[in-house]
């Protein structure tokens, strides 16, 4: 059957690149917002949700955001590993020896992108508007997404603020002052954790700490999300929801320059060093982005020069990507391949409070597990993925401080005898003898998965269909778009979810943050609650690295698959393309902040185009 089903795929490949000429350019409406010849064009696979830091969570609103509001920390454009450097800070924090004081100094002269909100005066950058941008993320109207990952830095008395709004039902008082957050003066900001947070740098490079500004906040109020004022590389021209956005180069950006530090075995990064060092940011005129959720259309308009680098699709990696190789055809038009395993993770999570697949007893443990043990990962893997993922053991992401490659769990195993077995075992027995199980009381045994309406979604679905079936489970889907079913999911509506979370940053503390029980609601859609989990979720979070914290995430793991809230699917391998006529391009890891360091020739790619 795999020979049938890559004979199809090299059909549709070859089909692909013949229909390329033919297919209408995904930045048919260009000339509607102009931002330069030298424009960076990107296809992206979702739809966004709007550019508030402190209200999304989604990887593609923000892919846009970071380039309009900047942390007080980033990256270093081109070091591997990953480098944090200063960003809006003038140096890197001050630590207190016991990890628990951190102090940041802003650069002076930093100017927020004008903005009617500032009633046509410059606004300059201070300490006050880190500490709005925090506080925001508190405030319980408005819902965010990065409340529980934040609050487990334990910014001493912030949460308080919070708690004491959500008793009175009360607004969240912003002028309330709290130990933990100050601003010393005009440009520096004091943190103060309850206990040591070690990586507390990650935090404040993270990508949803961007400085706001309180005149936009006032001005725009529920209709901030359209409307980002930042002081990064570019700012809003054109927003039309689920089709196209477009960034400009901020007028009032400052005089930032490339400054690259690769490693010594890095021949690429040392040639961009080299070339870019030195070089005022942003080296482009601006982005155009165009939503395509296809994976076919998606990869046509690549081919076609509408976009300047691209993903291709899994089942299209036999043509574009033979045995991890770029095709000839590809290389040349001068195209070139950079190949990873990406530090993500592509997981089915079971809603614990639901009363069919949820709880925590010795029957509704066995039914997860046997519904985990009955999916056939290997299915996905060779056929839907077109071995372009391996098998996740654990919620650790590669790359990650946490990750073992040589770890184990039964996250990779596929038994159907095993989970037969487990069903008889706890009573989910086919009473009536129509071939179907139903439930220990005898009541009728359904489970049902939500799935998305892309093409690629049916086929994980088929799959998720064959193994129930395999073990005598009914399963259904409901088929809704992204954003409705997060919203569902975060509210506790749905039974199960398929869908994938990327790393921010090089720490899997992150990855378990979906586990942990007071993010019930926010990241941790299974909604599991485990007292012995989160006491070494917690510990976690004190300690430095080195083998004991390695250890607890091992541990943590163990107490997952012994639940199993969720069944860990894959690690996705990636086959990224980019285009002869830009330069500095490779997708990094744990950074999202890049598109300001990517030269473009518009020359170069009219000439290749013409």
């Amino acid at each position: 059957m795999s020979h049938g089903i890559d004979r199809r795929s090299f059909a549709l490949g070859a089909a692909a690149l013949a229909a390329a000429a033919r297919t209408p350019t995904a930045f048919a409406q260009a000339s509607e917002s102009p931002v330069g010849a030298n424009v960076l064009r990107i296809l992206f696979e979702s739809a966004e949700t709007g550019f508030d830091p402190a209200q999304t969570s989604d990887l593609y609103s923000t892919r846009v955001q970071v380039h309009i509001f900047e942390s007080l920390l980033g990256f270093d454009p081109v070091a591997v590993p990953v480098r944090i450097v200063p960003l809006t800070a003038e140096a890197m924090p001050q630590a207190s020896a016991d990890f628990r004081t951190w102090t940041v100094r802003l650069r002076p002269g930093i100017l927020f992108a004008d903005d009617p909100a500032f009633k046509g005066r410059p606004r300059e950058l201070v300490a006050d508007d880190y500490v709005l941008a925090f506080k925001r993320i508190y405030d319980p109207a408005l819902k965010s997404p990065s409340y529980n990952v934040l609050n487990d830095d334990g910014i001493v008395g912030l949460d308080a603020v919070r708690q004491k709004a959500l008793a009175a039902k009360a607004p969240f008082d912003y002028r309330a002052e709290v130990e933990g957050l100050r601003a010393l003066d005009r440009y520096t900001i004091q943190f103060k954790l309850a206990a040591p947070r070690p990586r507390f740098t990650t935090t404040l490079a993270g990508s949803h700490y961007g400085a706001v500004a309180r005149e936009v906040v006032e001005a725009y109020g529920d209709d901030i999300m359209a409307h980002p004022v930042g002081t990064g590389p570019y700012r809003l021209k054109l927003w039309r929801r689920s089709s196209r956005i477009v960034l400009e180069k901020n007028p009032s950006f400052r005089d930032m320059r490339y400054a690259g530090e690769p490693a010594p075995n890095d021949l690429e990064g040392q040639a961009w060093a080299k070339r870019f060092n030195g070089r005022r940011l942003p080296l482009n005129d601006g982005v155009e982005i165009a939503i395509v959720d296809e994976n076919q259309p998606r990869w046509l308009s690549f081919l076609n020069g509408d976009a300047d680098f691209a993903r291709v699709p899994p089942e299209l990696s036999i043509i574009a990507a033979p045995n991890g190789r770029i095709a000839p055809n590809l290389a040349r038009r001068g195209i070139t391949l950079q190949r990873y395993v990406n530090p993500d993770v592509a997981l089915s999570y079971f809603n614990m409070e639901d009363p069919v697949v949820g709880g925590y007893s010795p029957a509704q443990v066995a039914l997860r597990r046997a519904v985990s043990l009955a999916y056939d990962i290997d299915k996905e893997i060779r056929i839907i993925r077109r071995g372009q993922a391996i098998a996740a053991q654990a919620p650790m992401p590669p790359g990650t401080f946490g990750y073992d490659p040589a770890f184990r769990t039964e996250n990779s195993e596929h038994d159907v005898a095993r989970a037969q077995a487990l069903l008889d075992i706890y009573g989910y027995l086919d009473r009536d003898g129509d071939g179907w199980r139903e439930r220990p009381d005898g009541s009728p045994l359904v489970i049902t998965m939500r799935s998305q309406p892309e093409q690629i979604y049916r086929q994980y679905n088929e799959n998720w269909l064959s193994s129930l079936t395999s073990i005598g489970v009914r399963m259904q889907f409901e088929t809704t778009q992204f954003a409705e079913s997060l919203k569902a999911a975060r509210a506790g509506k749905l039974q199960m979810w398929f869908l994938g979370r990327t790393a921010a940053d090089p720490d899997a503390q992150s990855a378990l943050e979906g586990m942990y029980g007071p993010s019930t609601g926010q990241s941790n859609l299974a909604r599991f609650k485990s007292p012995e989990f989160d006491a070494i979720y917690r510990r976690m979070l004190d300690l430095p690295d080195g083998p004991e914290r390695a250890t607890l995430f091992k541990k943590a793991s163990e107490i997952l698959v012994a639940y199993m809230p969720y069944r860990i699917h894959v690690h996705r391998i990636y086959n990224d393309f980019a285009r002869p006529w830009i330069t500095g391009y490779r997708q990094p890891l744990f950074r999202e902040q890049v598109w300001q360091f990517i030269e473009v020739d518009g020359a170069e790619r009219a000439k290749r185009l013409a």
